[in-house]
C-alpha cells in the first residue's frame, strides 16, 4: 500500500466522526431544515474536502516556507470565517412547519472545508504521517482522498439526521435557544483549538 491504510482509517474516523465545525454546521443545518432540505449543503461539505485534498498532494505545502506569512493570514481569515458562520448558528431557530426560508445549498457547503482550520491540519497529518517514502503522488492522494470521501458519506449523514432528530424533540421549548449557543459555542472552541495547534 501506498498509504498505511489501517492507521489512517482510525485516524480518519477519529477526525471526521468527531465534532468540529463541519460537523456542527451540519447538525444545525439538519435541526434547522430537516435531513432531506439539509442534503445538499451536507453533499457540498463532503465533496470541499477534495478541495483542500489534492492541492496538498500535489505540494502546496511547499510554499508555506516561502510565504509563511500567506499561509498565517490565511489560518485567521479561515478560522473568522467559521466563526462568523458560528454566530449565525447561535441566532438560528429551529424549523417550523411551511417554513419557507431557503436551506443553505450545495456550493455553500462546498466551502466549509476549505475555510476550516481543522480539515487542513487533518489533511496536512495525513500527507505527513501516513504516506510511505517515495510514493507516487498521484496514488497516494488518490487513495486518501477516496479513503475520507467513504469515510464522510458514513459519518456526515449521521450528525445531519441527529440535528433533525434534536429538532423534533426540543423545537419551540425553552432548551432551543440553548442548544443554538451550545452549537455555536463548540464550533468556537474547535475552530479555536484547530487555529492554535494545527498547521496550516
Amino acid at each position: 500500500m501506498t498509504i498505511a491504510f489501517f492507521p489512517f482509517v482510525g485516524f480518519a474516523l477519529s477526525q471526521v466522526a468527531t465534532p468540529g465545525p463541519a460537523n456542527m454546521a451540519m447538525l444545525a443545518t439538519g435541526a434547522r431544515f430537516g435531513f432531506r432540505r439539509a442534503l445538499p449543503f451536507m453533499f457540498g461539505v463532503v465533496l470541499g474536502k477534495q478541495i483542500i485534498i489534492w492541492p496538498i498532494g500535489f505540494g502546496l505545502l511547499n510554499y508555506a516556507a516561502k510565504l509563511p506569512w500567506l499561509f498565517f493570514a490565511l489560518k485567521y481569515i479561515c478560522a473568522a470565517y467559521i466563526v462568523w458562520l458560528a454566530w449565525r448558528v447561535a441566532n438560528m431557530r429551529l424549523k417550523t412547519d411551511g417554513d419557507s426560508q431557503q436551506a443553505p445549498g450545495f456550493l455553500a457547503g462546498l466551502w466549509v472545508h476549505p475555510l476550516n482550520p481543522k480539515a487542513w491540519a487533518m489533511i496536512v497529518t495525513a500527507f505527513t504521517a501516513y504516506v510511505a517514502p517515495q510514493a507516487p503522488t498521484f496514488t497516494a492522494t488518490l487513495q486518501i482522498s477516496l479513503t475520507l470521501f467513504g469515510i464522510q458519506l458514513v459519518c456526515h449523514p449521521i450528525w445531519t439526521f441527529f440535528g433533525d432528530r434534536i429538532a423534533k424533540t426540543i423545537m419551540g421549548t425553552p432548551f432551543e435557544r440553548y442548544l443554538m449557543w451550545t452549537l455555536a459555542g463548540l464550533t468556537v472552541g474547535f475552530v479555536a483549538f484547530a487555529t492554535v495547534t494545527g498547521e496550516m
